[in-house]
């Protein structure tokens, strides 16, 4: 019946509530996706709407490997339980000392753009082996091998070069910047977020916030086209005219207008994260990767520029529509009736990547579009940090 307490009755005797946020935690870290998990753990609920009395950890247990059986693979089933019964493994890195945890180094594994499925099958073979060898506590260096050798002979071998890739570039001390431009209703934001997660990256940068910043300390007339959206910077353009017949287009005049006010506050924030060597990922319509000066930091850090696009008008519409249905506070209503406009500008900045190499994401669905922006962020560091088995010795 609705409101119903559910509990579990525990080895002493003592009778708890079932808590569909620890059961959500415990499959996180035998190696579910957290949507995943909450499914699960919501299935496991409603099954215990159907019991009279309290059930016993063990029973719960049951329940749950069962249904991680049903709807997966024995081996995720294997993961769980061993989790529960074993004692802990820990990890000593650099003088600290964490838990070994398979949601954990599942999430790390995606990090190194591996996919979920592989990464948490993954994890689960090297908590096994870890298992197998008895030991409570690891150096990191000898679970970074685990790690390798395990990828490498059950996996596949890229997924055991990525990681080694990863592994040298964080052992190097060069910061990761990565750079994600494109035009109105793309999915910067989204993708910006979703990646910041799996890279573990905690310094995020939007360019609207840079001119909004400009804009409030420079008056009207010494940065005009600040005062509007980048697809209508051009009404702040005194002449479009005049302004010097390199640009035809009016729109992306006074988007490249706008674009001027707001990079020496773009390259000074990546200048600043190389010295200070921190990760960092900006966003927004004015990373404009062929209009800034990148070359003088290619040899301090890894700079991964990406544009994203979408393919056709309808889909950007539906973009536009969405966002204004979720974040009302955005003048996404605006955005559809410059449709247009933004689909000049993404023109344009898809044209200025392609001519110079860059990478053009085409954002459909946000999962596919996730994996190619780590298969980008992957070559780049591979080809920065080509895997050498040695640095493991």
């Amino acid at each position: 019946m609705p409101g119903k307490a559910f509990v579990v009755e525990t080895l002493g005797g003592r009778r708890i509530p079932f808590l569909r946020g620890i059961l959500v935690q415990s499959l996180v870290d035998a190696g579910l996706s957290f949507p995943d998990a909450y499914e699960v753990a919501k299935k496991i609920r409603n099954l215990l709407e159907n019991v009279e009395d309290a059930v016993t950890t063990s029973e719960l247990r049951r329940l749950v490997g069962d249904e991680l059986e049903r709807r997966y693979d024995p081996q995720l089933r294997q993961s769980y339980d061993a989790g529960g019964e074993a004692p802990p493994i820990q990890v000593r890195y650099e003088g600290r000392i964490e838990a070994f945890s398979v949601g954990m180094l599942t999430r790390r594994l995606e990090g190194c753009g591996i996919r979920h499925e592989l990464a948490a099958r993954g994890a689960g073979l090297v908590q096994a082996s870890l298992r197998e060898r008895g030991e409570s506590l690891v150096e990191e260096g000898d679970m970074r091998r685990v790690i390798y050798s395990t990828l490498k002979d059950h996996c596949c071998p890229r997924s055991a070069n990525r990681f080694l890739s990863r592994c040298q570039l964080s052992d190097s001390g060069a910061p990761l910047i990565v750079l994600i431009g494109g035009a109105t209703g793309t999915g910067k934001s989204s993708v910006a977020t979703r990646l910041a997660y799996l890279l573990d990256i905690v310094r995020t940068q939007s360019t609207d916030m840079m001119r909004e910043i400009i804009r409030c300390y420079l008056v009207p007339h010494v940065a005009p086209t600040l005062g509007f959206s980048s697809v209508e910077a051009w009404r702040g353009l005194p002449t479009v005219a005049g302004s010097g017949g390199t640009v035809e287009d009016p729109i992306v005049a006074g988007f490249l207008a706008q674009f001027g006010a707001v990079r020496v506050a773009l390259e000074a924030t990546i200048a600043r994260a190389v010295k200070e060597r921190h990760d960092l990922i900006i966003d927004g319509v004015h990373v404009l990767p062929t209009h800034l000066n990148l070359a003088e930091f290619a040899d301090k850090a890894v700079l991964v520029p990406l544009v994203l696009a979408v393919t056709t008008r309808i889909k950007l519409d539906d973009h536009l529509l969405r966002r204004s249905r979720e974040q009302p506070d955005r003048d996404s209503d605006l955005h559809r009736r410059t449709l247009s406009g933004i689909w000049t500008l993404q023109t344009f900045m898809v044209d200025q990547a392609q001519k110079a190499q860059i990478p053009v994401i085409v954002n459909w669905d946000l999962n596919h579009t996730m994996a190619q922006v780590m298969d980008a962020i992957m070559r780049r560091i591979g080809e920065r940090f080509p895997p050498d088995p040695q640095t493991l010795a």
